[in-house]
């Protein structure tokens, strides 16, 4: 029994008429993702960056050589207001991790290009980041895994 559980048979009690299965596979995703949130804000932490400036950075390398975007292509990818990145963007190059620098395909345009040090920062987390994943994921055994990843991207799928 785990703490999902206390709070469904507590609804039972207070509720019986309610029918509390999706309240507990959301409760659990919920806890889930925040305690490896946090692990991951841990891990990234120790690189010097934040979980923000970690996908800033991810996002630059995903993207391939020469590994840069411009800041709207980086802020869509992101799902972030423009004010949002540019404090990002800020703090990243302050750090020496990105460069900013005109778009040669528009004049009025800004590219943001990972520096090598940039580069060395996010490998290293990347690599950090999916050990401490995997070390609690690979708990369960290889079908469990394939199912759940099945699963939760299915009902991702139905949410939008």
């Amino acid at each position: 029994m785990d703490d999902v559980d206390r709070i469904i048979e507590q609804w039972a009690r207070e509720r019986p008429d309610l029918e509390t299965p999706a309240m507990a596979a959301f409760g659990r995703i919920y806890r889930i993702a925040h305690i490896m949130g946090a692990r991951q804000e841990k891990v990234q932490n120790g690189f010097g960056i934040t979980r923000g400036e970690f996908d800033v950075l991810a996002t630059l390398r995903r993207a391939g050589r020469p590994y840069q975007l411009s800041p709207k292509a980086l802020a869509a990818s992101l799902m972030l207001t423009s004010g949002g990145m540019t404090g990002r963007l800020d703090r990243l190059e302050k750090a020496g991790l990105v460069t900013r620098s005109p778009d040669p395909d528009d004049r009025r345009g800004l590219v943001i290009t990972l520096t090598p040090r940039g580069f060395e920062v996010i490998e290293e987390a990347v690599t950090a980041g999916l050990a401490a994943q995997r070390e609690v994921f690979e708990q369960l055994p290889p079908a469990d895994r394939e199912r759940l990843s099945v699963l939760l991207r299915d009902l991702l799928a139905l949410m939008g």
